[in-house]
């Protein structure tokens, strides 16, 4: 049995590692904020209500870039397939830098990516705080499914999930 460990400042690391236990898939989260188009890469998205269709993600409110989508009327959700690490590497670096082919527009003028494994375009339905972060929740105005198998974070790094053969 490894130790117990009881989240404190000083145990963030270990901390930080039992997380890690439980593999999330990867997004880039893109919105427009003052005319400009502003992405983030992130691991904190789920499903949070059928009726209506609510979806949540939770940014650090210390990053430069949670004043952007806090205040964003939408934004588009991305879930990452398996053989996009590339991308996900691209939006946690730099959350300004659109140089990239195939890129489209919702028709709430949200920059959005080619060939992703699902994405829901949203409007901002709330924002709550929660400690060092924010919950964001959309309200999910169209759902779209691509295909190919999902990028998941696990264990502190990007890895691809091959699912089971029927």
């Amino acid at each position: 049995m490894h130790p117990i460990i009881t989240p404190s400042p000083n145990e963030t690391r270990a901390y930080r590692d039992v997380l890690g236990c439980f593999a999330t898939g990867v997004c880039v989260i893109t919105a427009q904020y003052q005319g400009a188009p502003i992405g983030m890469t992130a691991n904190s998205f789920t499903s949070l209500s059928m009726d209506p269709p609510l979806v949540m993600w939770a940014p650090a409110r210390a990053s430069r870039r949670y004043p952007a989508f806090a205040g964003a009327a939408h934004f588009a959700i991305h879930v990452l397939t398996a053989d996009q690490a590339g991308l996900a590497q691209h939006f946690a670096r730099a959350g300004d830098d659109f140089a990239l082919p195939g890129l489209g527009l919702s028709d709430e003028g949200v920059v959005t990516l080619p060939h992703v494994l699902a994405r829901f375009d949203c409007a901002l339905h709330a924002v709550h705080e929660a400690g060092d972060h924010a919950i964001l929740i959309g309200r999910v105005l169209r759902a779209t499914r691509g295909q190919g198998a999902p990028l998941v974070f696990a264990a502190g790094r990007m890895q691809a999930l091959q699912p089971h053969a029927a």
